[in-house]
């Protein structure tokens, strides 16, 4: 081959690698993948079914196939939380017993379980931590019972949500720091201060579609978004350090959300942009991006954005081209990401407008290298088939 031209080739060959959308990885299963949890510093967990759990130490470059839970090896894991390289607790999904939490506390060789679902009619949908904490943050200056200091370690607050049982949402929160004791909101004087009194409609539920339905933790307050035939809500229950006489106040809301409505579609996952202290809420920057799952190629109700925590929402101008189950803000490029079964979409001014994160066939992306996609942690994607990826930085715009 003349110089030159081999020269030319591979040029072509470093832009293709360099301008491709994903990298995609070989996860050695079939499994269909919904649970993905970055944790940072080349590590990563996710989860599907058949008992599948997954975890990289190399940024993607090898993922290991972990050790199967007792008794779970026809579960289906929507759910993963990881703490670190060796922790990590995982949620199944189904009713009754087939909702279960188990966890492992050296890097997927056992797993031992936690919490197994009491309601023979329940059925969890999603599972979330603290946010890493921020080391120079200052305590919290409330007073209530369940108030805490803001620098703990993140596995010390969790929430477990699932759909409503006897006309109400079932939430749990663990707050021991060992994840070992689950205590339902309104069982426990504890957390008899929440008050959580807010109803669902009938039908109204929530998807465990790519666990990011939920944000929060139970020592400052929760958001979750819903969806079901009357159409898809916003529920949002949080403390506030400027309540009454200088005591924290519980307050709670519920906001429609202009999204898809039917028995298939609502609100599958939102994202925050801002800080997500009690004081500041009102102030978050909230996209919610849906529709309805059964007709994945409609426009119609696909993303709301909301510039006061969720007490209002706006339909998006121009909507991502189809279902979208879910979405994530990426800080250092600003911009916001949603994927689906038929493709990937990007949003540069918060929520407002989506264009589509298409393949770009002069650069090697395969015809399907944004579709096929469940689940987000950036910069992971995870998929059916044991589908999993990494998206490149040159994916998206620069500031």
């Amino acid at each position: 081959m003349p110089r030159a031209l081999l020269l030319l080739t591979l040029l072509a060959t470093t832009a293709a690698i360099t301008r491709a959308q994903w990298t995609l990885h070989d996860a050695h299963t079939a499994a269909d993948l919904r649970g993905i949890d970055n944790v940072g510093h080349g590590v990563a967990w996710a989860s599907g079914t058949d008992g599948t759990i997954l975890r990289t130490e190399d940024a993607g470059i090898v993922w290991q196939l972990c050790a199967k839970p007792p008794n779970g090896e026809h579960l289906d894991f929507r759910a993963i939380q990881a703490f670190d390289n060796s922790t990590a607790i995982i949620m199944s999904i189904g009713k009754g017993d087939l909702s279960r939490l188990y966890k492992t506390t050296d890097g997927c060789q056992s797993w031992h379980l936690l919490f197994t679902n009491p309601d023979k009619d329940g059925f969890w949908d999603a599972l979330q931590f603290a946010p890493a904490p921020n080391p120079g943050a200052p305590p919290s200056t409330r007073s209530g019972r369940v108030a805490v200091s803001r620098v703990v370690a993140r596995e010390n607050y969790g929430v477990l949500l699932g759909d409503p049982v006897a006309n109400r949402f079932v939430i749990y929160a663990s707050t021991d720091g060992k994840l070992e004791h689950w205590i339902r909101f309104g069982e426990n004087s504890s957390l008899h201060e929440f008050k959580f009194d807010i109803t669902p409609y009938k039908g109204e539920g929530l998807y465990a579609a790519s666990n990011s339905n939920v944000e929060g933790d139970p020592s400052s307050g929760i958001t979750f978004v819903t969806g079901g035939p009357l159409g898809a809500f916003c529920i949002s229950a949080a403390w506030s350090d400027r309540g009454i006489g200088g005591y924290p106040t519980f307050s709670s809301f519920k906001s429609r959300i202009p999204l898809a409505q039917s028995v298939s579609a609502g609100a599958f996952s939102f994202a925050s942009r801002g800080q997500q202290t009690p004081t500041l809420r009102s102030h978050q920057l909230l996209v919610a991006v849906g529709g309805n799952y059964q007709q994945p190629g409609s426009i119609s109700g696909t993303a709301a954005w909301s510039k006061d925590g969720g007490a209002h929402w706006h339909p998006a101008t121009t909507p991502p081209h189809g279902f979208r189950s879910a979405v994530a803000y990426d800080t250092t490029t600003s911009t916001w990401i949603t994927v689906g079964p038929n493709g990937t979409d990007i949003s540069t001014d918060d929520g407002r407008n989506w264009r589509p994160l298409r393949p770009d066939p002069a650069f090697n992306d395969t015809p399907d290298a944004d579709q096929h996609w469940n689940a987000l942690s950036l910069p992971y994607a995870v998929g059916p088939h044991g589908r999993i990826a990494t998206l490149r930085p040159s994916a998206l715009p620069s500031k």
